[in-house]
């Protein structure tokens, strides 16, 4: 007996060491390098976003547009982002996902050379929606890249690079529009900052071709030789090539079956009501309004043109700093407590932003503009901390596995939608008053508040099962 159990602690001791050989600490940086590129999806989707907001004053100048037309501008590229985030989906399954990533950086690169070289309004319209396609592309297929690519160990962290590039993107945005203002290029100043977007897209292009295609998406094409060179260099979660490709394809054959499970039935009533309403109080916030016009926020504010587009790098980087704060902690205190958090501190940042402009109105003082600026770093940092973290991880959550992908979809269109709708209208409102957009958005966090402490469930450290129950689904 005793030589029989020294035998088997003898191989229960090689099976480990084999393991650690087979499991290394970090990714491998084949691995690693494929998940940054792929990832400089999202940072261009950051940059699209914010960059324009820069440009808004000049555009409407030079177009002569209405505060309506203005704000069909700026969400014109949220249109392509709608179309975008839905259709991406079927390219991704049948050419394959880099080969669609190739397709959004072609995209981004015509929309930006297409924005800088726009002859008239429509043209720029057209060449916005364009970078709005690649925007919404990017937000479904980046993550899912690296999310195929990499072995389970590393997946939360390699994709959690996306999220963080997003951020990024949208810091650096601000810091070109601020840097190409120093240079005092007049009329033409718009479409360089604009234009600027084309640099990063053609790196994003060519450094593709350096990542492989997905193992998965190799598996489900019957391309198993190369799907197996691929996840020799990626790594896998079983340590044995073979064994990985049998568990993709069981997991394919699952995804195939789950597909007839239609969405809206009313077992999913909760989920989907759950997915709608997190979706639509992130866009009732605000937070796009301060993305896409920041520095005329500044500017209605009595700041002049370089300080406003100063403070908005000021915005960019509490965002960001913010952000990585939450990715921290959202495990060990919960979505709900971040949640809480946040809608506090967007109804005090909103009420005094409103408060501000009503007292003011168009006559700032250098106090007035002060306050203006602190409101808005406290609601950007609340974005940051609570609806920005955690909108995705929940909606993730809280829909079962066999229609989540579904599930996804919906609130990233509703997001989407009302983000559009959102920075549509704020020039309109913004024009009769500063203070009644932000009064509304006030309002609207209020009921967001209600919704966290009355509804919304808790999903931290709760397994699919447990959560299926707890939300009524069979």
């Amino acid at each position: 007996m005793n030589s029989r159990n020294h035998d088997n602690s003898e191989k229960a001791d090689q099976t480990a060491i084999q393991r650690k050989i087979k499991e290394p600490a970090r990714p491998s940086l084949h691995l690693l390098c494929s998940s940054i590129i792929a990832a400089l999806g999202g940072l261009l989707f950051g940059f699209d976003t914010a960059v324009i907001s820069g440009t808004t004053d000049m555009l409407q100048s030079i177009y002569n547009l209405s505060s309506y037309a203005k704000g069909f501008t700026v969400a014109s590229a949220l249109i392509g982002t709608i179309v975008g985030a839905i259709s991406a989906g079927k390219p991704a399954d049948r050419y394959g996902r880099r080969t669609t990533l190739l397709v959004i950086a072609v995209l981004y690169l015509l929309s930006a050379i297409g924005c800088a070289l726009a002859w008239d309004w429509y043209s720029l319209l057209l060449f916005r929606f364009l970078g709005g396609l690649g925007v919404g592309g990017a937000s479904v297929i980046s993550p899912m890249y690296i999310a195929e690519i990499s072995p389970a160990r590393y997946r939360g962290r390699l994709v959690a690079i996306t999220q963080f590039n997003i951020v990024l993107g949208i810091l650096l945005a601000f810091f070109s529009n601020f840097t190409i203002a120093q240079f005092d290029l007049g009329l033409t100043e718009w479409r360089w900052m604009l234009g600027v977007e084309a640099f990063p897209a053609a790196a994003f292009f060519f450094l593709l071709f350096l990542n492989p295609l997905s193992p998965r998406w190799l598996v489900a094409r019957n391309r198993i030789a190369e799907a197996r060179d691929g996840l020799l260099k990626l790594g896998t979660d079983t340590g044995n090539v073979d064994e990985e490709i049998n568990e993709i394809r069981a997991s394919i054959e699952m995804e195939h079956m789950e597909k007839k499970e239609p969405l809206f039935q009313a077992k999913y009533r909760k989920p989907i009501l759950l997915a709608i309403a997190i979706a639509a109080f992130n866009q009732l916030s605000g937070i796009n309004s301060l993305m896409y016009y920041a520095p005329e926020i500044f500017k209605m504010a009595g700041a002049g043109k370089n300080s406003a587009l100063l403070q908005s790098v000021a915005i960019g980087g509490t965002n960001l700093i913010f952000t990585m704060a939450a990715l921290a902690i959202i495990d060990q205190f919960g979505r709900k407590f971040l949640m809480i958090v946040g809608s506090i501190g967007y109804i005090i940042s909103l009420s005094a932003t409103a408060c501000t402009f009503y007292i003011f109105g168009t006559d700032f003082t250098e106090t007035g503009g002060l306050v203006i600026l602190i409101s808005l770093l406290v609601f950007i940092a609340s974005h940051a901390f609570g609806q920005g973290a955690v909108i995705w991880v929940f909606i993730s959550e809280i829909f079962p596995n066999r229609v989540r992908a579904r599930g996804q979809a919906l609130g990233s269109f509703t997001h989407w939608f009302m983000a559009a709708i959102i920075t549509w209208t704020f020039p309109v409102i913004a024009d009769i008053s500063g203070g009644h957009a932000f009064a509304f958005y006030a309002v609207m966090m209020v009921l967001q508040l209600l919704w966290v402490l009355l509804i919304m469930p808790e999903t931290k450290g709760i397994t699919l099962e447990k959560m299926q129950k707890k939300l009524g689904i069979s």
